[in-house]
């Protein structure tokens, strides 16, 4: 997958997940965004890296999306974590 696809899907990764976790965040939408794709690329790595699973090269493969919406939900309760779950 091209860095466009990985961004894409980060794009919908970062939808999905804060769909799991709803709830107002401190970065809003352009945050969540940002943590979408940064945990796609993160769960992608961390999946061909710890759990000797490749990347695929499709863009439709299961486990890449699990990957990529489970590093997008762990940066996004990381991030709550941090700066509060909450805006002012």
């Amino acid at each position: 997958m091209g860095i466009i696809s990985w961004i894409v899907l980060g794009l919908l990764a970062g939808a999905i997940a804060k769909f799991l976790l709803p709830g107002r965040d401190p970065g809003g939408l352009v945050g969540t965004t940002l943590i979408g794709i940064a945990g796609s690329f993160i769960g992608g790595w961390l999946s061909a890296k710890f759990l000797h699973r490749p990347v695929a090269h499709d863009f439709f493969d299961v486990a890449t999306w699990i990957a990529a919406i489970a590093g997008a939900l762990v940066l996004l309760i990381l991030y709550r974590l941090l700066f509060g779950n909450s805006r002012d």
